[in-house]
């Protein structure tokens, strides 16, 4: 057979034919490739369908799992539970809750005041106890610095009798204390009183002249991973008071720092410097300081905001005081010179007899603070509210009166 010669026409005739056959083939290719694609794209479809499927129940089971395991709403999904506004305790000064954005300070996060001294760092954390109290809370105090007063926190409001007060000798007592008070879930408002006097136990126990490099920032690292979990479970406002020190060979920027390492600035949810900026007098005595709160940290509103109040010596910040100031920047109270007006009826002349007159006055006073913060958005006015109720009410009426017309219709 190789040897038979073949003739070139039936050659070139056999392979002329071949293209032809050659594309049928091809189209008949092409169509069983496409009916083939289809088929896996529907049957990754499925797959994908499955596995979503699949999933799902993992999911399912997982979290049956985690529930089981931890406790129920140990994990959810953020859309399933409507969360409310974050609970506050008010400061005792309107101007400051302002500031806050929240109208005081949070429940269960950690807040750190600090400033230089006698600026009215601890006058703010007893005014935020006292407010805790008068809502029927709890309060603990941690008295580091063994500087408590009694009577001057009688004076601000304060249930001494009622206060839980622990004087420790050393910073990991005062925090443990402070830890196993917050897990018990009875605290509205814990206050160390201050960081600065948490001293390690090895520090108290070596000599004088020993180096304790850390000791004091670990100390506060450890226990603020501890307690964070703890106090918002718990609901507790742990305010840590804090003092400043000045870091040595700063050209650039601002020296100042506070003690304690820098977990308490992470952990912290709000921090404020409190500075005292003018000293008030009657005639040649000095009765109190004017003070600033600058709030440098805030995660639950936009923070850098300011607030200015009176501190009177033996009375505490002056409620009265920052009506007057916040009544008159938003025009609830009208200020002609030295005299105060109040929906055309005369307050006083002078803010010290304005101030006396409100405090005379207690209905007064909240019916003020009342128009303040509702014209700051910090409450809602009853009066749009009713309207709004109204309406609604009205709607499914509406609704069945339409739906008897059709159906008469």
């Amino acid at each position: 057979m190789h040897g038979t010669p073949v003739r070139a026409g039936d050659y070139a005739r056999r392979h002329r034919a071949r293209p032809f056959a050659l594309s049928r083939t091809k189209g008949r290719h092409g169509d069983d490739q496409k009916g083939s694609a289809m088929a896996a794209k529907s049957s990754r479809g499925a797959t994908a369908g499955a596995a979503g499927g699949d999933k799902e129940k993992a999911l399912e089971a997982a979290l049956g799992q985690i529930d089981r395991q931890y406790g129920k709403g140990a994990i959810m999904r953020l859309g399933d539970e409507a969360r409310a506004p974050v609970e506050v305790i008010p400061t005792g000064s309107i101007a400051l809750d302002i500031a806050l954005g929240i109208g005081g300070l949070p429940r269960g996060r950690i807040v750190e005041i600090y400033g230089p001294e006698s600026s009215g760092k601890t006058t703010v954390a007893l005014h935020a106890v006292a407010s805790a109290q008068r809502a029927g809370g709890i309060a603990g105090f941690i008295d580091a610095e063994h500087a408590l007063d009694p009577e001057y926190a009688k004076k601000l409001g304060v249930d001494t009798d009622a206060l839980l007060v622990s004087q420790p000798d050393t910073g990991e007592q005062a925090l443990e204390i402070a830890d196993m008070l917050i897990r018990s879930g009875a605290l509205d408002v814990i206050v160390i009183d201050s960081v600065a006097a948490l001293v390690p136990k090895a520090e108290i126990e070596g000599e004088m002249g020993d180096s304790h490099v850390g000791l004091q920032a670990r100390l506060m690292s450890q226990a603020l991973r501890k307690i964070t979990g703890a106090l918002a479970h718990s609901k507790t406002t742990a305010i840590f008071i804090n003092q400043l020190r000045e870091k040595v060979g700063v050209f650039f920027g601002s020296p100042e720092t506070t003690s304690g390492g820098k977990a308490l600035k992470f952990y912290a949810s709000v921090r404020m410097d409190v500075r005292r900026i003018e000293t008030l007098k009657e005639g040649a005595d000095a009765v109190g300081n004017r003070t600033r709160v600058k709030v440098v940290k805030n995660k639950v509103a936009p923070p850098f905001k300011q607030a200015e109040f009176d501190i009177i010596y033996g009375h505490g910040i002056s409620r009265e005081g920052s009506l007057i100031d916040m009544g008159v920047d938003n025009g609830i109270i009208r200020k002609s010179g030295s005299w105060f007006t109040y929906e055309g009826d005369q307050l006083g002349q002078g803010k010290e007899n304005v101030r006396n007159f409100l405090r005379d006055n207690p209905p007064l006073a909240e019916e003020i603070e009342r128009k303040i913060k509702i014209k700051l958005g910090l409450l809602k006015d009853p009066e749009q509210e009713a309207p709004a109720a109204g309406a609604k009410t009205g709607a499914p009426g509406d609704t069945a009166e339409k739906a008897v017309a059709h159906a008469e219709f």
